[in-house]
């Protein structure tokens, strides 16, 4: 018989997300407007503070998107995104017919580097080519170097856009991810800390760049009776439906982040005396990581030979998923041509590391298969 799937980060409901759907069904409201729309935006305002102001969009992507444009990012222009990440946070670069300049990471938060940084801007400067921005991820949830990275940021007068499409939760000295940078990028996707099963948000500093971001998520039409288009749109905005499951999420939400903490708790206890596994954790007390993936570094030299590889697939023979690091930007074959700048970290991470089960609904049950496999697999 086949063991049910424990899955690496799966969908988590709450218990009242289909109140609000219930009431965007009886009003009618079946479309990417309506009462949860705004609602879902006041919600996330609250949230993460800082007299912020949050547009629903359909996806993390789309708010990157969205951001580059309106910091003036157009064809020619070079951007520099962290190269340890998801795609999707380098891919807008190439929908603007920008070019990307990757920075690798350093070890302490696995975010971009401070160092490399400042060593991609100067030499892009000496070429000729001032960089247009600068793209941050914060990975798994945890904070990048804010304050260096902000330093520079602001040393060279080049915008940073806030990938925080991981970190809805997570702080750096008490101050909420997402509200860093001239733009912040949220994700509520099926395997995010909180989702709308597909959505994303931005986040800008004032209403009136909050409208622009609303204005072109919903094609750019012009303020006329007719349809009247001035500038280009896109279809990006947030249904009235998903953000009512983004509405019930939000109740949940400290909860999620509570149970995924207590989770990488868990898997640091079991670590902490095992020479071979290093558990990713907070450098020092200003950070705040939401966990929403747990992630560890195998050292083969140190275990026998195992490496991280063997260790997925003896949690995959029990069908538990686990998953590896992010494959950097730089390595990736669509990106290949793209400069490069730093050491090895990245890739040394992406070659050891794994992502471990880490879900809010993990149960005890799960816990105990994931132990079984860990105490023969190590000892």
């Amino acid at each position: 018989m086949t063991l049910p799937k424990i899955w690496l980060s799966s969908p988590h409901m709450g218990g009242t997300e289909l109140n609000y759907i219930h009431q965007a069904f009886d009003s009618n409201w079946v479309a990417p407007l309506g009462p949860n729309v705004s609602g879902f935006e006041d919600d996330l305002e609250k949230y993460i503070g800082q007299n912020s102001h949050v547009a629903a969009l359909s996806s993390g992507t789309a708010a990157i998107h969205l951001g580059l444009i309106l910091l003036g990012v157009s064809a020619g222009d070079e951007v520099i995104c962290q190269s340890f990440t998801f795609s999707a946070s380098a891919n807008p670069i190439l929908y603007q017919g920008a070019v990307p300049i990757f920075v690798d990471s350093e070890p302490d938060t696995w975010n971009i580097c401070p160092k490399a940084l400042e060593e991609a801007i100067l030499d892009r400067i000496s070429k000729g080519k001032k960089p247009k921005a600068i793209i941050g991820v914060h990975l798994y949830g945890m904070p990048f170097k804010v304050d260096e990275i902000r330093t520079i940021a602001h040393r060279y007068a080049i915008p940073l856009l806030e990938d925080s499409a991981e970190a809805l939760g997570s702080t750096y000295k008490g101050k909420r991810c997402g509200t860093f940078g001239d733009f912040g990028v949220l994700s509520f996707n099926g395997n995010k800390i909180i989702t709308t099963s597909g959505g994303g948000a931005l986040v800008c500093k004032t209403k009136e760049l909050k409208d622009k971001t609303i204005f072109f998520s919903t094609q750019s039409r012009d303020n006329a009776p007719h349809y009247q288009h001035s500038e280009i749109g896109y279809n990006y905005r947030l249904s009235n439906i998903c953000a009512g499951i983004g509405r019930g999420q939000m109740e949940v939400l400290d909860q999620h982040i509570a149970r995924r903490r207590e989770m990488h708790q868990w898997y640091q206890e079991y670590f902490k005396d095992m020479d071979g596994v290093d558990v990713f954790s907070e450098p020092s007390a200003d950070y705040y990581s939401n966990h929403w993936l747990t992630s560890i570094v195998v050292h083969p030299e140190k275990l026998a030979g195992k490496t991280r590889e063997d260790l997925r697939l003896a949690l995959e023979a029990q069908n538990i998923e686990s998953r590896p690091l992010w494959k950097p930007m730089h390595l990736q074959p669509i990106f290949a041509d793209a400069p490069y700048y730093g050491d090895k970290i990245a890739e040394n991470l992406f070659r050891d590391g794994l992502c471990l089960p880490s879900g809010s609904n993990l149960t005890e049950e799960d816990r105990a298969r994931i132990l079984s496999v860990f105490n023969i697999f190590f000892k």
